[in-house]
């Protein structure tokens, strides 16, 4: 018994040694922990609510058409109440990471079940539309792109006269292609 009482104050000491050290060691990181933390963003995901009407469907709305033309045009609206049975709402909201939040409202007015009116935000044109999805808020460094004459050998040469001439595939009409509203992950 008196060998292992005397040991004691040996680990103590020992554990003592180790300790006061690791733990000047993080005091002297005091601060590095929310650095860190600044530096790494969580992955915000992607969030579309409600229905994209621009301003070419809120034109094409005329005075006196049925509710079934007007959904026809704007698609279901987002909201309606049984207590305005006169109105329908639709609202779009699209939250991207690194792109600024947008949010718009659109309020349909009838009157005995004809289209008569609308109130709202201004609607963004298709082609605003698709600009606005990819414009950052942050300032990306796009690194210029250079290719040696080596590096370009490797690829094949442009087509010459006679493979023009045999039929292609024809292009699908300009605007026509839109970029995906979700992650192709999905």
């Amino acid at each position: 018994m008196h060998k292992t009482m005397s040991a004691l104050p040996r680990w103590g000491a020992l554990a003592l040694a180790v300790v006061m050290p690791a733990a000047g060691l993080l005091a002297g990181c005091a601060g590095s922990g929310e650095r860190l933390a600044n530096m790494v963003t969580p992955y915000r995901p992607e969030v579309v609510q409600g229905n994209v009407v621009t301003r070419e469907q809120v034109d094409a709305l005329r005075p006196g058409m049925s509710r079934q033309q007007v959904r026809e045009i704007l698609g279901t609206p987002l909201m309606t109440s049984l207590f305005h049975a006169n109105r329908w709402e639709y609202v779009f909201t699209l939250r991207r990471q690194g792109v600024q939040d947008q949010a718009r409202h659109l309020t349909v007015f009838f009157d005995k079940d004809r289209f008569e009116r609308t109130e709202g935000d201004e609607m963004p044109t298709e082609q605003e539309f698709i600009a606005s999805l990819s414009t950052s808020m942050k300032d990306v460094k796009v690194p210029e792109l250079e290719a040696t004459e080596a590096q370009l050998e490797r690829f094949p040469k442009a087509q010459t006269e006679t493979d023009k001439a045999s039929p292609q595939p024809a292009a699908p009409p300009a605007g026509t292609r839109y970029p995906p509203l979700e992650s192709p992950g999905r």
